[in-house]
């Protein structure tokens, strides 16, 4: 079901995030909220605040220094356990491995890495044995987008993440996943959001175009489109 409001949609990733982390301790998962206009670093830090009444061990990492320092003044309470990403990387390059008990598997909220942080990223996860939540990532990099870099990236470390939670709003419908549900596409008409279809998948944006124009998700068009992806994939 689409949301109201924003703190509405905050309400359903919560319970979508804590369903991932009481099933898979270790794993890799992003929320997307992909909608103009959304602040990213209140948004952060409600939902740090909320995991850990959760009793949920956690750390909150920003990407640079100036967003850190906003973060530890607006949320005094958590700056203890606010980092930036290279703070948090040379931390971890410095210290024995922590055990479970002492938060060696607390969570770890990274909060808008861009293209330019993808190694450090990487570096952190293939540090950390604990689960590892990215809020609205853009790791993909559009001038590495074809090509042998891109393909590794796409088969290898962008590989393991999975969706808990997203949201995205466009002209004519909006696209919703919670974990653990389908892909929901819902069709923007004159009486409202009406669902349109789902998918075990995300729709490509040409599967999203054609259902909401009528055809059914998993229709010959799109069958012949997964075969000859599944190909591509093959033959990369």
């Amino acid at each position: 079901m689409l949301p109201s409001d924003l703190r509405q949609a905050e309400a359903q990733l919560r319970e979508a995030l804590k369903g991932t982390l009481n099933g898979k301790g270790d794993g890799r998962w992003m929320i997307e909220l992909r909608f103009e206009g959304l602040k990213l670093l209140p948004l952060a830090l409600r939902l740090a605040e909320a995991l850990e009444g959760e009793g949920i061990p956690l750390r909150l990492l920003f990407p640079d220094a100036g967003a850190t320092a906003l973060a530890r003044r607006d949320q005094p309470g958590l700056a203890p356990r606010i980092f930036s990403l290279g703070d948090h990387r040379r931390l971890q390059e410095q210290e024995a491995p922590t055990p479970p008990e002492n938060g060696g598997h607390a969570l770890l909220l990274m909060v808008g890495p861009d293209p330019s942080d993808y190694e450090l990223v990487e570096g952190i996860c293939t540090g950390h044995p604990g689960p590892v939540v990215l809020l609205n990532p853009t790791l993909e990099d559009a001038a590495v987008g074809i090509g042998s870099v891109a393909r590794s990236r796409r088969k290898g470390f962008l590989a393991q993440w999975q969706t808990a939670y997203a949201l995205q709003p466009f002209a004519d419908g909006a696209l919703r996943r919670a974990y653990p549900g389908d892909w929901e596409l819902y069709r923007l008409d004159p009486d409202g959001f009406r669902l349109a279809g789902t998918f075990l998948q995300k729709p490509s944006s040409e599967e999203q175009a054609e259902t909401l124009a009528g055809e059914k998700p998993g229709g010959l068009k799109q069958q012949l489109r997964g075969l000859g992806d599944l190909i591509d994939n093959l033959q990369g």
